[in-house]
């Protein structure tokens, strides 16, 4: 945790036109506090590669203190909490992000520390088709317990934060302007909800100006601190669109709901998936069978109602893996001669009734 003066100097730090937080990082990692960094000489501070004149030349403004001393009372006022890029409660994902910010804001309850984590972004102009996938994306994942990160904007990212709050998930909305106002207003209703089951994260200050480039910007927090995007629906550009191509230069993965081909709000995902910037996948066990997640807690077995609960297809694959000790996915498709993209969602019911449990190397086994 900072103290109150490294704060007010990693304030002034983040204040400093051109520099960024790539940038920044490089010469807190060099000097070893902001403090140090402003009473530094600029000739020092020059020798380190890839930080020139132009980055700072602001550095001497002492109007960045006043400025910074001034978002120390709306913090102290507030009751606002805040986030070190060297502190241990700092998202580990958006760690290995170099142009992840050296501070953020946040109100509410949340807790990032090892979590799934995935973020689900789209157009605000929503259809049917995408949020009544996207209500049933959310539900079917929350027996894994995921966080799920997205904008608070209107359409997919609302959507998101209420499916979450709904299946009693954590919810962390991202915000493009500082803690003291709230946009779309339409969406206050929903601010104690979601601080009281997650909360809400920003970089900007209170003072910063309502700006449409700040949108963009903070599309890179999303998708650093997930452990995947999902986009729901896109036009042919978006915003949405923005996150996916920087969740893929984080190494990302990224997955998008393929729409049909007249549909404007699904050209954008639709020329992911063309693209190969985004895996198709159109459930939640498409989802969990790629990103290899399994069940935190899986319910005990009830060998005595079993076969009441099983699907006829459940019931061919519980008869062909009671003679195994283990097999592969692909095989067990083979053998019980059902698709691919079926035997994933059946599998994912049955590990559901406690009947299966998936192992590494793509393997079931049952319990």
């Amino acid at each position: 945790m900072l103290s109150k003066t490294e704060l007010r100097y990693t304030l002034a730090l983040q204040r400093v036109q051109n520099l960024g937080d790539a940038s920044a990082k490089k010469l807190l990692n060099k000097v070893g506090s902001a403090e140090g960094i402003f009473k530094e000489k600029k000739s020092n501070l020059l020798k380190i590669d890839g930080i020139g004149l132009f980055k700072l030349k602001e550095l001497s403004e002492k109007i960045l203190l006043d400025q910074a001393d001034e978002e120390i009372n709306f913090i102290e006022n507030n009751q606002i909490k805040w986030t070190y890029f060297q502190d241990k409660t700092y998202p580990e994902r958006l760690k290995h992000c170099i142009d992840g910010p050296i501070l953020y804001f946040q109100s509410g309850n949340i807790d990032l520390q090892n979590k799934k984590i995935i973020s689900i972004v789209g157009t605000r102009k929503i259809t049917t088709y995408g949020k009544v996938f996207c209500e049933k994306l959310v539900e079917e994942l929350s027996p894994l317990n995921p966080v799920i990160i997205s904008g608070f904007a209107y359409g997919v990212d609302i959507t998101a934060h209420k499916a979450a709050l709904d299946n009693n998930l954590q919810t962390v909305a991202c915000l493009a302007h500082g803690l003291n106002q709230i946009y779309p207003k339409i969406h206050k209703k929903y601010m104690s909800k979601v601080e009281k089951n997650g909360g809400f994260i920003t970089e900007f200050w209170s003072s910063d100006a309502f700006d449409r480039n700040n949108f963009l910007k903070r599309n890179r927090i999303i998708a650093g601190m997930s452990q995947a995007t999902i986009v729901i629906e896109s036009a042919e550009k978006g915003g949405s669109l923005v996150t996916a191509d920087i969740a893929n230069s984080y190494n990302r993965d990224v997955f998008a709901l393929p729409g049909r081909a007249a549909d404007s709000q699904s050209q954008g995902c639709n020329n992911l998936i063309k693209t190969q910037q985004a895996h198709l996948f159109t459930s939640a066990a498409d989802l969990i069978y790629m990103l290899g997640w399994e069940l935190e807690e899986k319910p005990k077995p009830q060998q005595t109602q079993l076969f009441v609960d099983l699907t006829e297809e459940e019931k061919n694959i519980f008869d062909y893996l009671k003679d195994k000790d283990k097999e592969l996915f692909d095989i067990i498709a083979i053998e019980c001669k059902i698709p691919t993209y079926k035997v994933a969602s059946i599998l994912l019911a049955m590990e559901l009734k406690g009947v299966i449990r998936p192992l590494p190397g793509k393997l079931f086994q049952l319990i």
